[in-house]
């Protein structure tokens, strides 16, 4: 069965559940799955990284922008890249030079629909058709996302926005200033804290920042055939106070939503926060469904990752709503009989099933010692637990049918 196949559905229930909301956030990202360890089953994977080989995923997340809460996955996209060519042994370093200007002349012919940052403008332009049109789709991009055709994408569709983080001091019509001067020229229109989360590169803290903002117009490439400026907004927040030996947070947002006061900078700011659900997610995927462990050929792997994307999803909604929402009744987390098979597993029951009690009996599950409170609960062990439970109940079926 093929990956498009396995995921649709998912994201077909994403789309009904997010159509009751007049706002959702998308967060997308792409990251790569190495399986340089196959040997004899190589055919479908491609080069990865520094040597690497293996597949790319790109995820659309939507998210609820008020609380930050993953809905589950809007779009998915699996591919891989085409081994390049060995150089000729005897080649010259005049003849390599050639041929590597040779290759960056072919890659700017090709059409922008054949290249891999294709990936973002498609995303706006599946999800728009896929999502009801009385809900508003934010796409929330980071630098990789920032590229002229987003935002020319955005102003052909009508229930679509964008909030990027700029990579490029982009030249601003009509006389050529530059994005990140213009914006150091404008007043601080507010302060505003923001919690970042742990990453392999740092701690997790509170930020303070400084956030200014203004209207910008970017100036269009030459090769668009529209060649009206691209009008946005600009947020750029800097944090002070940054603690010593951490690198201060720097966020030149761009968006196509107005932000005409500072109610609505503070906003921007927060929904960019949330992009980072959608790197947790990934790390579900990897850390939690070990995703990079299967020894499969491409094809077989490419559909194991459709079922383990969606396991991913349900994970990650559920350690969040852990973290955050731990006393919400489980019905929230849980269904009917999904409550009954945990019920009859848990030695001892509360007076109320909350989100907490199902987490730790779905722990309990997948190996969780109890008498370790101290010890947190792991997403492998969450991992083992949520899919014994599905195993559990499907056995439970399967005997009241007979």
């Amino acid at each position: 069965m093929e990956f498009s196949k396995i995921i649709e559905p998912h994201c077909q229930m994403t789309a009904e559940t997010v159509a009751e909301c007049e706002v959702v956030l998308c967060v997308g990202d792409t990251t790569f799955l190495d399986y340089d360890n196959i040997v004899a089953k190589k055919e479908g994977y491609g080069p990865i990284g520094k040597g690497g080989n293996g597949l790319i995923l790109h995820s659309a997340l939507a998210i609820d922008p008020e609380i930050g809460q993953s809905l589950g996955m809007l779009w998915q996209k699996v591919w891989h890249r085409e081994p390049k060519q060995k150089p000729p042994k005897d080649e010259t370093p005049e003849q390599k030079k050639k041929r590597q200007a040779q290759a960056r002349y072919e890659a700017r012919k090709r059409p922008f629909e054949e290249k891999e940052s294709y990936r973002w403008v498609e995303a706006l332009t599946t999800i728009e058709s896929s999502v009801s049109k009385s809900t508003r789709v934010i796409h929330v991009f980071d630098r990789e996302g920032d590229i002229a055709e987003v935002f020319d994408k955005v102003r052909e569709l009508q229930h679509t926005g964008v909030v990027v983080r700029a990579a490029q001091n982009r030249s601003l019509d009509p006389n050529s200033e530059r994005l990140w001067f213009k914006l150091e020229a404008q007043p601080i229109s507010l302060r505003q804290e923001i919690q970042l989360p742990e990453t392999s590169k740092r701690s997790p803290r509170k930020a303070k920042l400084e956030v200014r903002f203004c209207q910008v117009n970017l100036r269009t490439p030459y090769r668009f055939d529209n060649r009206d400026p691209l009008e946005v907004y600009a947020v750029y927040a800097i944090e002070i106070d940054c603690p010593e030996g951490e690198t201060p947070v720097e966020w030149m947002l761009l968006t196509t939503e107005a932000v005409t006061d500072a109610s609505m900078a503070t906003t921007i700011v927060r929904w960019y926060s949330y992009r980072w659900r959608v790197e947790e997610y990934h790390k579900i995927l990897k850390s939690g469904c070990q995703v990079e462990r299967y020894r499969l050929a491409a094809d077989g792997m490419k559909a194991l990752l459709g079922f383990l994307s969606i396991i991913a999803v349900e994970l990650l909604h559920l350690t969040y709503l852990h973290r955050t929402q731990p006393d919400t009744n489980a019905t929230e987390l849980l269904n009917p009989l999904e409550i009954k098979v945990l019920k009859a597993k848990s030695p001892k029951l509360p007076k109320v099933l909350t989100v907490a009690w199902a987490v730790e009996a779905i722990a309990r599950l997948g190996g969780y010692l109890e008498h370790r409170h101290k010890t947190p609960i792991g997403i492998q062990v969450l991992w083992r637990g949520w899919l014994k439970l599905h195993d559990l109940c499907e056995g439970w079926q399967l005997a009241k049918e007979t």
